[in-house]
Order: structure tokens, then sequence, then C-alpha cells
């Protein structure tokens, strides 16, 4: 018998929180999500550095992706308690702007100013780990200061090192996740644990897939029974990309969205789609407990996002303060219990048992081996497949 959700009791402990998100792992390669987990540049560019001031103060400006940070709502208007906490305590300002909607779109509006040396309107961007790469590849990230950030040393051991970025200099895992497959179920009795049943024509223009290359790409590839933790083959990758350009064509995908594809779950145009586990559970704490998350049976995807202060950036000092708050096993434990994306951080599930014990024991969030077994990480790609393949997805997602 099929498997259901694997999430069920978990939708329903989020919404009882006290509380209450992308290809991937370039430089990690064919490492299988439970061996990531397990185990798992160039230096700021002195062109760019020059002249940059140091520490000017000011506030500090953060890019983040939408629904990645404990929320509430006072007054009809959104506030942050652990960032107004470590505002208080600090006595540094904090602009927090929800502007990540998707790795490529945000670089490219930053790009030309980075090259420049300008100033790009944010200290701390948060980007997945193949866009990470990119960053400190280029010079365009500084490197940590670890007297400011004495609780850099809780990071999880498997992600203390990567290949990216050895040692943790220039970056901190913000948080890691799954991609799988959400759905509305009031609309989608049954759920989903397929790709056949969820380009099912009975859904068609009601279907939304990730405009994040390795998450839709990785999925469908494993459906069609391709590793991609390993050398998959450029025919391999087309054939998967056919089959999506079909389901594009035929009118099945309604479109392909970076992290704004929320709304239109929200609102109801879309009724289910490849996207992120935190996504689906911050979604039901909004909306109400309507929406499910499940791991295709075929396969999910693994991947992480990264907190990097920007090498354009004259608040360096406070930046680093503020991501040693979020290193703090009390604090991340309550982020953890909003957003329940994978916590990069040691002793944050014991922090967790004292917020909601159910959570604490969450695979979605302290994943077992059983978990990870279900995901992979998409392997990295060299420059021509980067090219190649990225051009081809674009073509086939009409844009």
């Amino acid at each position: 018998m099929k498997e259901k959700s694997i999430l069920s009791p978990e939708a329903k402990s989020i919404i009882n929180a006290k509380l209450t998100r992308r290809t991937l792992f370039a430089g990690v390669g064919g490492l299988s999500a439970a061996a990531f987990l397990a185990s798992c540049g160039t230096d700021a560019s002195k062109e760019v550095a020059a002249g940059i001031a140091e520490d000017v103060g000011g506030t500090v400006r953060w890019a983040n992706w939408a629904a990645y940070l404990d929320a509430k709502r006072v007054n009809g208007s959104r506030t942050y308690p652990t960032l107004e906490a470590f505002m208080s305590s600090s006595g540094i300002d904090v602009d927090y702007l929800v502007d990540v909607n998707d790795n490529d779109e945000f670089y490219g509006k930053v790009q030309g100013q980075l090259k420049l040396g300008k100033d790009i309107g944010y200290d701390i961007v948060t980007l997945t780990d193949w866009m990470t790469d990119r960053w400190i590849r280029l010079g365009y990230t500084q490197t940590l200061d670890e007297a400011n950030m004495p609780n850099k040393g809780n990071i999880l051991a498997s992600l203390s090192s990567v290949g990216f970025d050895p040692g943790r200099k220039q970056s901190l895992t913000w948080q890691s996740g799954f991609a799988g497959f959400g759905w509305n179920k009031e609309l989608v009795p049954g759920g989903i644990n397929s790709l056949e049943q969820l380009f099912d024509k009975k859904y068609k223009g009601r279907i939304e897939v990730l405009s994040e290359m390795r998450d839709t790409m990785g999925i469908i590839l494993q459906y069609q029974g391709v590793d991609i933790t390993k050398p998959f083959t450029e025919d391999q990758f087309m054939n998967a990309i056919d089959f999506f350009e079909k389901q594009v064509s035929d009118g099945i995908i309604r479109q392909v969205k970076g992290n704004d594809y929320l709304e239109d779950m929200a609102i109801g145009d879309a009724i289910a789609v490849i996207g992120w586990s935190g996504d689906i559970f911050s979604l039901n704490a909004e909306e109400g407990d309507k929406f499910e998350f499940g791991i295709p049976e075929s396969g999910g995807t693994l991947w992480s996002d990264n907190m990097m202060i920007a090498s354009t950036s004259s608040n360096k000092s406070n930046s680093e303060k503020l991501m040693d708050h979020y290193y703090d096993p009390k604090v991340a434990a309550e982020v953890a219990a909003w957003v329940n994306y994978i916590c990069p951080v040691v002793g944050a599930q014991a922090e967790m048992e004292k917020i909601d014990p159910e959570l604490a024991n969450s695979n979605f969030i302290f994943p077992d081996d059983a978990t990870l077994s279900k995901v992979s990480v998409f392997r990295s790609l060299n420059f021509e497949e980067e090219v190649k393949f990225s051009e081809a997805f674009q073509i086939a997602s009409g844009n």
C-alpha cells in the first residue's frame, strides 16, 4: 500500500506550537543525504573590499526568504520575536527584508553592484549552497571574525566544513530542508505521493513547481530512476526536461515559481506544488490546517541555505553579532518551532523539548536516518553543465 504523507501528525503539531526556506551542494557532490548530515573559494576580493569602512554602525540589513523566521502579528503588523529580542539586548537595529524569492533572481538584482564594489542594500544575505559557492568563489563575501561569534561552534559537525567553505570561514548555515510535494488537503483528497498524481489531468492549470532547477528536476529525475547524487548523463537530464516541458506545454503546470508560490497556495490558485517542507508548515500557521507536505515515493531533495556578509557591507561586526545570536540553541529552537526546517544548531533539540516535545521528535526538524534515506543531494555541476542545464530548464519553463 502506498504511504500517505508522513507529515500528518506534525502539521497538527505546528498549529498548536507555542511559537507558531535551493543547483544544491556544489562541492559536496555525490553524498547521500544521510552521509551529508552525518559528515557534513576565495577570500573577499581586495578590489571590492578596498575603501569600505569597517563597522560604521547603523542598521543591519538582512535579506531572507519568505516564511523563514519566527513571526507573529501585532495590531495587524508582522513582528519577529527573536529578532526583537536581539535588538533589545544588543542595541543594534535590524531591517529584516523578505527579498529573496529565487537564487538567480536575487543574484541578478545585485550582481552589477557587487562587481563594482558598491553597496547592494544588504549586509547579510541568505542563499542556497550552490549560490553561496558562487559568491565565495567570486570574492563577494567577507571572512567571519570568530571573536564576534562565540556560538559559531554550535554548528552541527556535518555542516561545519563543506566543500565550498572549508571551516565555515565565509558562511553559516541558516536552515536545511526538503523539497517534495505540498497540497491543499481540502481540494486534493487522499494526498499526493507520486508525479503521476501531481500531474493528473484533473488538476490541470492548478499545479506549480519550483523555479529552483535542482529541486524540480531532482524530483523528476528520481521519478525516472536516476540517482541524482551520481554523475548522470546529459541525455538523462534532457529526458527529464522533455517530460517537464510536456507538463508545461499541456497546461498541467500553471507556473514555475520561486518562494511566491505560497501566495497562490494561500488564495487557491494553486492546489498542489513541488515545494519546500517548512513553507507548507508556515502556510498552515497562517491559513489554518489546510495543507500537507510529503516526500515523493521516488525521492525528494535535501538542501541548505546560508547566511553570508556581503563584501560591500560596512556593518560587518554588527552583522556577525546578529548571525551569532541565531546560533544560541535556545534562539535556534524558537526559530525552528516556527519555520519547521532542519535546525543546524547543536543543543537546539534539547531546547525544543521545552517548547514542544512533539516537535523535538520531528523528523523534519531533527531528521533520523530513515527520513534522510528518502531524500538526496543533487550532485555538483561543472560550468558547462550548469549553463546548459539551466538554459534548458528556463526554456522548458517558458521563460
